[in-house]
């Protein structure tokens, strides 16, 4: 089951009545981790990147392997 269904399960055995009415905390804890994403869809996370430029070729050239890099122009919010 993908997390968009599991979340409209949840939504469907927790109900909320009126914008104001309150959730427990075992609803909040159970909505909260359905809005973490996976393990899996982390991964790129443990990958030992490096933010220096520098230490990225020098660290490339000691183990053989391409750079790739990441970036992006224009306004940080907007990336435009």
């Amino acid at each position: 089951m993908n997390g968009v269904n599991k979340l409209l399960g949840i939504l469907m055995v927790f109900p909320i009545a009126a914008s104001h009415a309150e959730l427990s905390k075992t609803q909040f804890d159970t909505l909260f981790e359905l809005c973490l994403p996976a393990k899996s869809e982390s991964a790129w996370l443990d990958l030992g990147w490096e933010i220096d430029l520098w230490a990225a070729r020098q660290r490339a050239a000691e183990e053989g392997k391409p750079i790739f890099l990441w970036e992006m122009d224009g306004h940080p919010l907007g990336c435009t």
